[in-house]
């Protein structure tokens, strides 16, 4: 039963998929003015979804067609996405990693009083009170 319905719905999936790739593939997707007003990491990940989605789909395609796409280039084409994606990544996270602000830093300690440095002479002051034995 649930293979019926898949069967059944089988050509409207495959309609809505061959819309999208149309869209996706025409020029004036590419140059959309959502799309150019990104900034370059946001058009990259555009553009690596875009690839990967792509070459995933022609992985299907291949293994309907009874080929075996492990033994395809579209699987060094898969990978040589998925190194570009995890580069895309790396940068994203530098760019969320916290920066220390020395200056601030300094300003906060010294104004909660949360740590006072010694004085100098002080650890000979303590010295002077103990006695020798």
């Amino acid at each position: 039963m649930a293979g019926e319905e898949i069967n059944e719905d089988y050509p409207n999936s495959i309609g809505a998929v061959d819309e999208m790739l149309k869209t996706m593939m025409s020029s004036r997707f590419l140059r959309n003015e959502v799309v150019a007003k990104l900034d370059p990491l946001e058009q990259a990940k555009v553009d690596l979804v875009s690839a990967y989605t792509l070459n995933s789909m022609f992985w299907v395609y291949l293994a309907t067609q009874g080929v075996n796409p492990k033994e395809h280039p579209v699987k060094q084409e898969l990978e040589r996405i998925r190194v570009y994606m995890n580069r895309v990544k790396e940068i994203t996270d530098k760019k969320k990693a916290g920066k220390l602000d020395r200056g601030a830093a300094s300003r906060f300690v010294k104004k909660t009083s949360i740590w006072e440095p010694k004085p100098k002479n002080a650890s000979k002051v303590a010295n002077k009170g103990k006695s020798k034995n």
